[in-house]
């Protein structure tokens, strides 16, 4: 079930999100977001990662016209924020810190409200409109459910059902599977791709390595308010290194072979040794070990991913759970 597709986007709209030196500074020492070029192209799944407290929502908040920043601008769907803000945001479905829902109106007739609030609606398909939403996110059974009954994941898909009372061109949702169980994960997720096959474009900040390896075709990185890297997501994990490893009794002398080799970044273990690849061709690997009298029990090279990336990015790990 879907909604009618969102307006196709203008031809001389090059990004859906833009953002150029966008910064914002507390006070006179704290820069939450520093300096940011951010590029969303039409179309794009795009993970905002990072650890919390690295900038994300700081930035969300920024685009949308909900903080000013300190320097620098941004765009969405091709026009200036905050200046364009009641011509784009009609177009813009978010998530971000939810609509401020009635705790003793159900979940129908709190969407019911917000639906009424949007003067570029017909109130003669509102009824319509809202039980869309309340079926895209799961909630049509719970909907006459009061919302101060609702679980946090509940109210979380409430939320989620009020960026979709109306076809967007472009959703932005800053953690969205936040309070969900494994299967709501697992719907939001679906329901993301959808979306998306439907001709939104999406930006999706998360803290979760799974959910942006699930469903986005691009990526940023953001680390202590920079953004450490950008592009698709195929293209970012090529950047990453490639790691050979020999599983062998004598890992002492595996490693030696290795470092005699010229590879770099040499390491071992009670039963292995590892190495980045780099140009060398893997057949001489295994050669050399054999003429040197390791034995080799097992040999793998591992392809770089996104989470090797971001640690060598950033120096640290974050959260990969779903």
């Amino acid at each position: 079930m879907s909604a009618s597709a969102p307006a196709p986007a203008r031809e001389d709209d090059s990004r859906a999100v833009r953002a150029i030196g966008l910064g914002k500074r507390y006070g006179n020492d704290h820069l939450a977001v520093d300096g940011l070029d951010l590029d969303v192209p039409h179309g794009a799944v795009y993970g905002f990662l990072g650890p919390n407290g690295s900038g994300k929502t700081t930035t969300i908040r920024m685009l949308l016209g909900l903080i000013e920043p300190s320097f620098g601008r941004c765009e969405l769907l091709g026009e200036p924020m905050p200046d364009a803000i009641e011509k784009v945001l009609p177009r813009v479905g978010t998530l971000v810190e939810g609509p401020a829902f009635h705790p003793y109106l159900s979940g129908r007739e709190n969407l019911r409200h917000l639906d009424d609030a949007d003067p570029t609606t017909s109130p003669s398909t509102t009824s319509q409109r809202v039980d869309l939403a309340l079926d895209r996110v799961g909630l049509l059974s719970a909907a006459r459910k009061r919302f101060r009954a609702y679980s946090l994941g509940m109210k979380q898909r409430l939320a989620l059902a009020a960026a979709l009372l109306r076809p967007r061109d472009l959703l932005i949702l800053d953690e969205p599977t936040n309070g969900l169980d494994p299967q709501g994960t697992r719907e939001v997720r679906s329901l993301i791709s959808q979306l998306a096959a439907d001709g939104a474009t999406i930006m999706l900040s998360t803290h979760l390595l799974n959910e942006v390896e699930q469903i986005c075709s691009h990526v940023g990185i953001m680390h202590k308010g920079k953004l450490k890297a950008q592009g698709r997501l195929p293209d970012l994990n090529a950047e990453g290194a490639t790691r050979v490893s020999v599983t062998t009794p004598s890992p002492a002398e595996a490693a030696s072979v290795l470092k005699g080799l010229s590879l770099t970044d040499v390491d071992t273990t009670a039963d292995t040794a590892s190495a980045l690849l780099g140009d060398m061709a893997r057949d001489k690997i295994v050669v050399a070990l054999v003429d040197a009298g390791v034995p080799v029990h097992g040999f793998t090279v591992a392809a770089p991913g996104l989470e090797d990336l971001f640690v060598s990015l950033t120096g640290e790990g974050f959260d990969v759970s779903a």
